[in-house]
């Protein structure tokens, strides 16, 4: 089959092999000796969990704000929002071709700056994407009412995440092939209601009126506009996690990221430009997508975008649990976490141990409620990872080209994406990190530093103990 989510041609000779310590993924062992995930991931598995990771719930309610700030040049603000990620997609594209150990970030960041470094990168990724597990886990919660509303009774509805959050978990126990399989299922279930609302709203488009699509009107609020968009585009970082997995990352993580761009770009503005022509209140609805379904092909479109909105969330989730778990599971087998995080599940050949305690805090987190404010901050953080992960392209650069000068036979064939123009992407990118990061308010700066903190004393406790024993 061609387009196949899993490659498992030699896997029973992975022997637990450890090959990706260095930028290059050859090195023999880890810093722990933890066995090494045999590498499955195909092309279309990193871009299943890069698009799921991208589009979550989001896309189901920006499009009323989006009208509100800017209407009619609504659609083109998506396409905008695109070309200013551009410079720092490549910039991942070309980490992501370089570096072929499990952790994306952490690797990166440790490369360029030291493992202290490398370890805050992961522990701020590890808690931005927990704190938003948790946080969807309630919406997905909150939307199944419309089905079951029952389901709003508050020990109905702890049950009910609970059950969602060890399903999850077991399957990623369990398989990778089965957990990528039902991320490529409830992609197909996320992605055909929206595809659904385009090819019927298109004839409601107006050629008329095309001309606001490139002259925004003059109370339009375009750069506010734009900082919305924007984190549409995040959530990439979630296919960048498991790259030890991957069959050929210096080819693949690439391809994937800029796939997932495209498509997100494409999607994002069609679905825009149709929500504003056939709903006309669209900017006062709380609920976009739905009403725009239901205004083209009434109660069925609106529960056809009710399930759309289900597998949006749940394939979001689904990614956040196979790759998040991974994050801990690489700070394990490079030393900066205890050995236990590091476990591979001897049958199933999963991170089991990290998987476990992920559930396990998120579970807690979902039906604590404490995880609101936190939530709010994941987006600071990304935006502070990413301005580290593009700092490190000059350094993960030069030690991929020292590994692939040493590189013989078939790894001498695989190269990686290397952005042309020197360092003028990495600046254009930093620039745009920059500028978001203006927008941010001065209690979510203190409450990142207090969390950065505290993985400070939690690396420091690690190493003491590591040295210790």
């Amino acid at each position: 089959m061609a387009w196949r989510l899993l490659d498992t041609d030699g896997v029973a000779r992975a022997q637990w092999r450890m090959r990706a310590t260095s930028p290059a993924g050859n090195a023999p062992s880890s810093s722990t000796g933890s066995p090494q995930l045999p590498r499955r991931l195909t092309v279309i598995g990193l871009w299943l969990l890069m698009i799921n990771g991208m589009i979550g719930a989001g896309i189901f309610g920006v499009p009323a704000e989006l009208a509100r700030l800017t209407g009619g040049f609504s659609p083109t603000i998506f396409l905008l929002g695109a070309l200013l990620m551009t410079p720092v997609i490549l910039c991942f594209a070309e980490l992501g071709g370089s570096v072929s150990g499990s952790g994306g970030p952490v690797r990166y960041v440790g490369i360029a700056f030291g493992a202290p470094a490398g370890f805050q990168a992961g522990w701020a990724l590890y808690i931005a994407r927990l704190t938003a597990f948790a946080a969807n886990i309630n919406l997905l919660a909150s939307t199944v009412v419309y089905f079951w509303p029952s389901a709003s009774a508050p020990p109905v509805r702890n049950a009910l995440m609970i059950a969602l959050v060890a399903l999850m978990a077991w399957a990623n126990v369990l398989s990778v092939r089965g957990a990528i399989r039902s991320l490529g299922t409830l992609t197909l279930l996320k992605l055909l209601p929206l595809a659904l609302l385009i090819v019927f709203g298109i004839g409601h488009i107006d050629p008329g009126e095309a001309g606001s699509l490139i002259d925004p009107a003059s109370e339009a609020e375009v750069g506010s506009a734009l900082l919305l968009v924007i984190y549409a585009f995040v959530g990439f970082e979630a296919g960048l996690i498991p790259a030890g997995e991957a069959r050929h990352p210096r080819r693949d993580m690439p391809r994937a990221l800029l796939w997932s761009l495209a498509v997100c770009a494409v999607l994002y503005a069609l679905l825009q430009w149709v929500s504003v022509s056939a709903l006309p209140r669209l900017a006062a609805s709380t609920r976009p997508l739905v009403d725009v379904g239901e205004a083209l092909l009434g109660p069925v479109g609106a529960a056809i975008l009710i399930v759309g909105v289900l597998a949006s969330i749940g394939g979001n989730l689904v990614g956040s649990m196979f790759s998040s778990p991974r994050i801990t599971y690489s700070l394990a087998t490079l030393g900066q976490l205890p050995e236990w995080f590091g476990r591979v599940h001897a049958r199933f050949e999963t991170p089991a141990a990290s998987v476990v305690f992920y559930a396990a805090a998120a579970a807690m987190l979902a039906i604590s409620g404490s995880f609101v404010w936190l939530a709010g901050l994941s987006v600071l953080t990304r935006l502070l990872l990413f301005l580290g992960c593009i700092a490190a392209v000059p350094r993960v650069r030069a030690q991929a080209d020292i590994e692939a000068a040493k590189a013989t036979g078939e790894d001498r064939d695989t190269r990686s994406l290397r952005l042309p123009a020197g360092r003028v992407i990495p600046i254009l990118a930093a620039a745009v990190c920059l500028g978001l990061l203006t927008q941010v308010s001065l209690r979510a700066w203190i409450a990142t530093g207090a969390l950065l903190a505290v993985g400070s004393v939690l690396y420091l406790l690690a190493l003491r103990a590591r040295r210790g024993g």
